[in-house]
């Protein structure tokens, strides 16, 4: 049973929204960040990126704690406002063929603790400490966790008969992408999507398996304090759940530095032993079906075909492709055991990615690229369901969510 709730929610002036929202703060260059903290006062970057206003880098408690000024001044200024009622909020985003739809709400510590809410990804546990440390200082989430549900036609209704109403939000932004966000705020419409979703057995998280661990984290920390309200704030987090049948995955390419002191002839002669090895020399070859990949070495593409009767399937994480790469090449033959901190190895993803890969290793910076397909939906819920992990970099999902647009506070303050 999948427990969801309603919240009252901190966004930005409707006037102001599209001036508001950022992307990730990773995904910007360095000019293009500088631009926009320079350029647009409103931007929520000038939350998480809160030197800019003293011009110089901050970090550690002090980043912190100037972050949260920052956020303050923002709701000072009604850049920032609170939702008078908690509600759940029906966010829609659409491109081109792509097109998604789902609820911003708050989703449960203890389903996730008991695996109604089921992870794929193992994290790293100073990251916890560091985004749980952040979260006590700052007392908001700004980006959600991202998880899936299996489509049903009950709550595909109710979606629908929300999107006949007015949005409150209804903005493009640069990338061409469209947004629309709807209140919903009826009782008896929050009850029965709450009943729908008490239905489900379960949801998959698809991004953002460290948030969702540091929110367990902070509430860990602070199980023992006292509180007026039986359910506290930080004994849930910040989730945007879409059906499953929409999210879009895509596949991490892996490039390698070195063959690990081989020759390139006998490199291919230990691929032989699992691999039946096709060379398409310079003609751009891209996997078309799983356990097949890709493979650029020395001017050359070359296919690598699985021999199944060599490789043996044990369980689901042993039919991934990223674990089959790992298990047959990267680690026994290229020696990578640490696939998160080997310098040795880089990943790259995107449309262009098998060019970029071509690129990086004509120029020397790496020795060997290895592309594969992308990993389905199915798969993730059964490596969720078995309770096992993906090797790291198995999977790029969309959409990618912008930060600010819906705000969850943790504690007031």
């Amino acid at each position: 049973m999948a427990v969801i709730r309603p919240f009252r929610a901190i966004r930005p002036a409707k006037d102001k929204v599209p001036f508001v929202v950022s992307r990730s703060y990773e995904e910007y260059t360095k000019k293009e960040l500088e631009s926009r903290l320079r350029y647009n006062p409103f931007s929520f970057l000038h939350i998480i990126n809160p030197g800019f206003k003293f011009d110089r880098r901050v970090k550690g408690q002090e980043r912190f704690t100037l972050v949260r000024n920052r956020y303050l001044e923002f709701l000072e200024d009604n850049i920032l406002i609170k939702d008078d009622q908690a509600c759940i909020y029906l966010y829609e985003i659409s491109r081109d063929s792509f097109y998604c739809c789902g609820f911003f709400c708050v989703t449960s510590i203890k389903d996730y603790i008991d695996g109604t809410i089921k992870k794929h990804e193992d994290t790293i546990a100073r990251r916890e400490k560091l985004f749980a440390d952040y979260l006590d200082v700052v007392g908001y989430e700004a980006e959600p966790v991202l998880m899936t549900y299996p489509s049903k036609s009950s709550i595909n209704r109710i979606i629908e008969a929300e999107k006949e109403k007015e949005p409150e939000y209804f903005f493009t932004t640069p990338d061409r992408m469209t947004h629309r966000l709807w209140c919903l705020e009826d009782p008896t419409v929050l009850d029965k999507l709450q009943s729908e979703f008490e239905k489900i057995d379960a949801l998959y998280i698809a991004d953002g398996h460290h948030r969702s661990a540091s929110s367990k984290l902070l509430s860990d920390l602070r199980s023992a304090e006292k509180y007026a309200d039986e359910k506290p704030a930080h004994d849930f987090f910040m989730s945007y759940i879409i059906p499953e049948d929409e999210i879009r995955i895509f596949e991490f390419n892996r490039m390698v530095k070195d063959l690990n002191g081989l020759t390139k002839e006998e490199f291919l002669s230990e691929l032989d032993g699992m691999f039946r090895i096709k060379n398409h020399g310079i003609e751009l070859y891209k996997p078309g079906k799983k356990h097949h990949f890709s493979m650029y070495l020395d001017g050359e593409f070359y296919s690598l075909y699985l021999r199944k009767k060599v490789y043996r399937f044990s369980d689901a994480l042993s039919r991934l492709d990223t674990q089959i790469l790992y298990k047959t090449i990267l680690e026994p033959i290229l020696g990578i055991r640490d696939l998160r901190n080997d310098k040795r190895i880089r990943y790259g993803y995107g449309k262009r990615n098998v060019i970029t890969m071509k690129n990086e290793i004509d120029t020397g910076r790496f020795k060997v690229g290895f592309g594969l397909v992308p990993i389905t939906m199915s798969e993730i819920k059964s490596i969720a369901d078995a309770g096992l992990v993906m090797p790291p970099k198995s999977t790029y999902i969309e959409p990618k969510l912008r930060s600010g647009l819906a705000i969850y506070e943790l504690y007031p303050r």
